[in-house]
């Protein structure tokens, strides 16, 4: 996997030494204890990523299953293309790597790249799936990977970097990114002051997208979840709303019915580079 990588530094290629990767240059980046890289140099970042709080209610809420079609979409949105080859997939934002596993689950060649800017998050998807490296950086500074060498690249509920995702996907590589609708989580907006999406963001990232990719595929993926007040809980601690507010201990909460059916809507769209 280190063969994949480049040097944050100079771009060199990296190559994997004891407990360490060095580029030709000299530069060299341990690897954590916990099983992570840090190719996050120079000054300190303004992203924030995700607190190991946030990174817990996320954990717990996926692994009940409630985003599992999600999930399941963007995997076979990556995956197809890919079929039984030996290929690599990244996921950028990856969190707790629920969506990256998801996709080297359903292609058993497959290795994946985890990338985060929060340690936190490295921490969590350097154990997540055993094919897949865990690696921190700042993905608006740039991927620190070689140039054409992905099959794939992810980007659900997460920052996106367009030109850089662009110059590291091989030819017959696919962009898939997920974005809530405005309908994600509608239920839950009024009742507990939670942030809104963007009514333009489906403009903006296709406005981004334009001149590097060309829209292969475009699908909602929209459905009912009956949660109960520990889930809800989990989706206020999981998401931006946690940023702003002690939510998930909102009294608020206990006013909320039980089960309460709330909605799951993303879009998910698969682009290819143009060449």
């Amino acid at each position: 996997m280190a063969g994949l990588l480049a040097c944050p530094e100079c771009r060199l290629g990296l190559e994997a030494t004891d407990r360490a990767l060095r580029c030709g240059r000299g530069h060299s980046f341990d690897i954590a204890k916990q099983g992570y890289v840090s190719l996050l140099t120079g000054a300190s970042t303004k992203m924030t990523g995700d607190t190991a709080a946030m990174l817990d209610a996320r954990a717990a809420f996926q692994s009940e299953g409630h985003f599992a079609p999600i999930a399941d979409a963007v995997a076979a949105a990556v995956v197809g293309p890919v079929g039984d080859r030996a290929e690599t997939l990244l996921e950028v934002g990856a969190g707790t790597g629920y969506y990256l596993s998801t996709a080297l689950d359903a292609a058993p060649q497959t290795r994946g790249i985890a990338l985060d800017v929060a340690k936190p998050a490295a921490r969590r998807c350097a154990r997540t799936h055993p094919r897949a490296a865990a690696v921190l950086a700042d993905a608006w500074r740039g991927l620190p990977v070689r140039d054409g060498v992905l099959a794939g690249v992810l980007s659900v509920f997460a920052p996106r970097n367009p030109a850089e995702v662009a110059r590291v996907l091989d030819a017959g590589g696919r962009f898939v990114v997920a974005a809530p609708t405005a309908r994600h989580l509608a239920e839950l907006i009024d009742p507990l002051g939670m942030v809104t999406v963007d009514p333009d963001k489906d403009r903006r990232i296709t406005e981004a997208m334009s001149g590097l990719f060309e829209q292969v595929d475009r699908v909602v993926v929209e459905y009912p979840m009956k949660l109960d007040r520990a889930a809800v809980a989990q989706v206020v601690g999981m998401g931006p709303s946690a940023h702003h507010a002690e939510q998930a201990r909102d009294p608020r909460l206990a006013a909320l019915p039980e089960p309460m059916e709330v909605t799951a809507s993303v879009m998910v769209s698969t682009y290819r580079p143009r060449r």
